[in-house]
């Protein structure tokens, strides 16, 4: 019973796990919601912490047709879990689940088709592929973009599927929400990634809304961007100074040869496009998204921008170490072909004593990469310190990072042979084995110079144990025996005693050297030699035996031996090449950065690879996108407002004459049955819909202007007319509106423009003096609604003239903005010297923060400038009623919220403080609260006139933010200036 379980687990009796699920299966077969819910948050729980649940599947799956929206989503949670280990079960369900797809709230309707698409069963491949394009068409992003996810799971389970996938996908490629652009692109890389024709008409939309997703979304849009870039665009690495040169071929003409043509290399503005909009996103607090980025610009941007992803990758340093080793990996490819970008940051590549060895190693390969004449004095000081680290690895591979600076800077080749050899006296073996095979390496380059160094280390032979440290200098002795001579024997000597004790490796070095000192010094050696090969010939490992074999018949003559033993000492003493010391990460730039591919130093399972540039770009037309001037949604409302009013006014008038003419008919024959308490009743109801309907004057003025209005909106429907006339057409619906009910048409009538209640008097900086040459401009936001565009920001540009010479034609190049809307303002012919000029301009943002960059002009110079609005100028400030700003924030709650509690300082508490503070932040109107402690602040976005709503709530010490607006990215960052305001001090 309960009560003998509660008993034991008082005593102190582990819990068994059969029981407790037997408690969770009662509960969930209990008639009890709340049971239910709370046995399905343990589930859950346990699911969280990664214990098997499973048996609970049929108890759990019982409950799928719950009404309680919040036991039916974790029952979803549950079983997208288990449903591909209990598909029996599951299929049970699946009429369910198809009746949970047309469910009205968004989250079952996501829910059912994720766990639709977990059942890993082929007989329901028709069901998933028909559920798949339904959600594709549905009205919620959040069920678009769970259909996106459910594309790969149908085609991994059914790549027939492709083609079916494939109409979806490029269907779901032309949405516009942001929310679904990264699943779809991530169905398009496992699905169809060659199909690069999907992402014409798509290319620069992906590009624009790229700020606005969600940060694993852009990785995904950032490396298929990547891509698709290397092939469709020309390399713009082609001359250093930018010039590409044409080549003719053999068969060309003599008179197409005789001038080689250059032409200067000119960015696809698409191109520039990628660019602009990624460069945002190094600022990203996501990781992975800095290092696509980073990625991108490493393959795609001209080599002299690269500089701008360095100081990026360098702050990713401060993450963890998982994050530290595929950052230092990425850093250590590049080093190796531009030492330039990382120099300055040499220092945050020092050896820290916390770093784990392989972060120690991949800083340790960075500064060796890093090493020039410069700097190497500084990176070998640094150097001596690692050797004497405890970490016995890292000591090695910094003794092999001396090595490589010795090879590559022939200014320090002695001074790292010095310090080598004294590193040879170390107490560490490991230190000095590693020390004795970089010298093997480096006494190569200059064998003649060294014997000295040569005869000390045959004096530490004896003392060093590793294996391939005295191979090493077995070898060396062999190669160099001549500039030895009196040495070399004895050491022979001594490695014959110990011959049969001896490493294979180090048996091989000691025939070695008994071959090349039979050669060079038979008298004193043949003896020595003859014994050594009699031990390798009878040894263990064969391969020792075939050498031997092998040296036996190449140096000792007989009559057997063939012509080969005549070349002997040419074979054996020939000169060997120095070896050449490289980086391990060399040849790594064969794989993409970034990807595990690149980590693992081998292609892995899906790596999609870089293609080459073309050597002529494609045609740039197949990225343009027909722009079709939609028809406003107001006019279609216009348009049927003014049908229904005219035919129930027509329906009315006829039914009135047809009534007249009964009642005329009958009066005579009712009159005499009718009392006199009856006819005050139908004169008094007469008179009160007499009192409803406009007479007959009103009703054929209305008639007569309503059909007037239609045919003109009918025949300027397409016409610039009609946008004019936009705002007249629709205040002229209003008052109809409320003048006759002819249709229940519910008009926001309280909502009003303002104006502002603060204008910051700060300027920003566009164009300093030195870089435009005597030239400088400033801008500052005006807070008004722009006289050039409604959809614009108002903008004051100050320009002035700070040079000795007059500045002529000042203007914005025609070609300037990509992707915003610039109103441009009139050129200024003539600028006189340290005179300065206010000219105002507008600019559609689209409700984004991303910069508007434009060309500034003068005569003689273009100057590449940009403006970067903050978050708040792009509102406008309305007024309303605190009824209708509460009834307008209960329709933007769930997802259209955001919410943040914060501690404020004590002088900031006061209204009049708090109303100063959120207006500084943001252009928004302050909105009059009947409640004390509470703030509300009204807005609009100036682009899509989207509404913005602001409330603070003051709970000592703390104070409650919240923003309500559809546009949750303005949310976000608007609650993040607002903490910053309210908890700071001061204006």
């Amino acid at each position: 019973t309960s009560a003998q379980r509660n008993r034991s687990n008082a005593q102190g009796k582990p819990r068994n796990p059969t029981l407790k699920n037997e408690d969770l299966k009662e509960m969930l077969e209990s008639n009890k919601e709340s049971l239910k819910l709370e046995a399905m948050k343990r589930i859950v729980g346990l699911i969280a912490k990664g214990k098997n649940a499973s048996e609970l599947f049929p108890a759990v799956v019982k409950n799928v047709a719950s009404k309680n929206i919040e036991l039916k989503k974790l029952v979803y949670v549950y079983l997208v879990r288990y449903a591909e280990e209990q598909q029996d079960l599951a299929l049970l369900s699946i009429s369910t689940f198809q009746r949970a797809l047309k469910d009205p709230n968004q989250l079952i309707r996501a829910s059912a088709l994720r766990v639709l698409s977990s059942i890993r069963v082929p007989i329901i491949v028709p069901i998933m592929m028909l559920a798949i394009k339904e959600a594709a068409t549905d009205l919620s992003p959040y069920v678009r973009k769970t259909a996106a996810h459910a594309i790969q799971k149908l085609y991994s389970l059914d790549p027939d599927q492709k083609e079916h996938l494939i109409e979806v996908i490029e269907k779901l490629l032309k949405d516009k929400s942001t929310l679904v652009a990264g699943s779809v692109v991530m169905a398009f890389e496992e699905v169809c990634p060659d199909r690069i024709d999907l992402i014409h008409k798509n290319y620069r939309k992906l590009c624009n809304l790229l700020v606005d997703v969600e940060e694993w979304g852009q990785v995904v849009i950032i490396h298929m961007l990547t891509r698709y870039a290397r092939t469709q665009f020309v390399s713009p690495w082609r001359e250093e100074g930018g010039i590409e040169r044409t080549i003719y071929s053999f068969y060309d003409s003599e008179e197409e040869r005789k001038v080689e043509q250059t032409r200067p290399y000119i960015m696809d503005p698409d191109h520039r496009l990628l660019l602009r909009n990624t460069k945002p996103l190094l600022q990203s607090r996501n990781t992975a998204v800095v290092m696509a980025v980073s990625q991108l610009y490493w393959h795609l941007a001209p080599k002299h921008e690269l500089s701008i992803i360095t100081k990026s990758l360098v702050r990713l340093l401060r993450s963890h170490r998982e994050v530290q080793y595929v950052v230092l990996q990425n850093i250590a490819t590049m080093s190796i072909q531009r030492k330039g970008m990382f120099e300055p940051f040499m220092k945050s590549f020092y050896v820290r004593s916390t770093d784990a060895t392989h972060i120690k190693t991949l800083k340790l390969e960075i500064l060796t990469n890093l090493a020039n004449e410069a700097n190497i004095s500084t990176i070998l000081r640094e150097f001596q310190t690692y050797v004497k680290s405890q970490d016995k690895a890292f000591a090695a591979a910094t003794i092999q990072a001396i090595g490589r600076c010795a090879t590559n800077i022939s200014e320090v080749t002695d001074t790292c042979l010095n310090g080598l050899v004294l590193l040879l006296s170390n107490r560490d073996e490991t230190v000095v084995a590693e020390s004795v095979v970089v010298i093997k390496k480096l006494l190569q380059t200059q064998p003649s110079q060294h014997s000295d160094i040569i005869k000390h280390m045959a004096k530490l032979f004896d003392n060093i144990t590793v294996p391939m440290a005295r191979a090493s200098i077995l070898w060396l002795m062999g190669e160099y025996c001549e500039h030895v001579p009196k040495i070399a024997p004895d050491v022979l000597r001594k490695m014959a005693k110990t011959f049969t004790n001896e490493e294979d490796i180090v048996k091989l070095q000691i025939v070695n050297l008994a071959a090349k000192l039979y050669l060079t010094n038979s008298k004193q050696t043949k003896l020595l030699t003859q014994y050594i090969l009699n031990l390798g010939k009878y040894d263990q490992n064969y391969d020792i035996r075939d050498r031997t074999r092998f040296i036996r018949q190449l140096i000792v003559p007989n009559e057997k031996s063939g012509a080969l033993s005549k070349y002997a000492r040419r074979i054996l003493m020939a000169p060997k090449p120095a070896p050449v010391l490289q980086s391990a990460f060399k040849d790594r730039d064969r794989f993409q950065l970034g990807t595990l591919s690149h980590t693992l130093n081998s292609q892995a399972s899906g790596y999609l690879e870089l293609s080459d540039w073309p050597a002529v770009a494609p045609d740039q037309s197949v990225r343009n996108v027909e722009v079709v001037e939609p028809v406003r949604l107001p006019c279609i409302f216009i348009l049927f407002y003014f049908l229904k009013i005219m035919l129930k006014i027509e329906s009315e008038s006829e039914e009135n004459s047809d009534d007249s003419n009964k009642s005329s008919s009958s009066q005579s024959e009712k009159s005499s049955s009718e009392s006199d308490s009856e006819k005050k009743k139908k004169t008094l109801k007469n008179k009160k819909l007499q009192q409803q309907k406009p007479d007959s004057k009103d009703r054929l003025l209305l008639i007569i202007m309503t059909k007037y209005i239609l045919i003109h909106i009918v025949l300027s429907i397409s016409t610039q007319f009609f946008v004019n006339c936009m705002c007249s057409l629709l205040h002229l619906c209003v008052f109809l509106a409320c003048q006759f009910d002819a249709v229940s048409w519910h008009v926001h009538v309280s909502l009003q423009a303002s104006s502002p209640v603060f204008v910051p008097e700060t300027s920003h900086e566009l164009l300093h003096r030195m870089t435009g040459k005597g030239l400088s401009a400033q801008y500052r936001f005006t807070r008004q609604p722009c006289i050039y565009g409604n959809s614009m920001v108002s903008l004051q540009l100050t320009l002035s003239n700070s040079s000795d010479q007059a500045l002529e034609n000042i203007h914005i190049s025609e070609k300037s903005s990509t992707g915003q809307n610039i109103h441009r303002f009139n050129a200024i012919e003539r600028l006189e010297p340290q005179a300065s000029v206010t000219v105002s301009m507008g600019v559609d943002f689209n409700d984004s923060t991303q910069a508007a960059n434009f060309q500034l002009c003068t005569k003689e110079d273009e100057f590449s400038v940009s403006i970067q609005p903050a978050v708040g100028e792009l509102l406008l400030p309305i007024t309303m009623s605190e009824a209708d700003f509460t009834k307008e924030q209960g329709k933007l709650m769930g997802m259209n919220e955001s919410s943040a509690t914060i501690t404020m300082k004590p002088e900031n508490v006061s209204s009049q403080s708090v109303n100063r503070k959120v207006v500084s932040v943001a252009n928004i109107g302050v909105i009059p609260s009947s409640q004390e402690n509470i703030y509300r602040f009204a807005g609009k976005t100036v682009s899509s006139g989207s509404l913005v709503l602001v409330s603070v709530a003051l709970k000592d010490p703390d104070a409650v933010i919240t923003i309500n607006t559809e546009k949750t990215v303005i949310g976000s960052m608007l609650l993040r200036q607002f903490k910053t305001a309210l908890t700071n001090s001061g204006p």
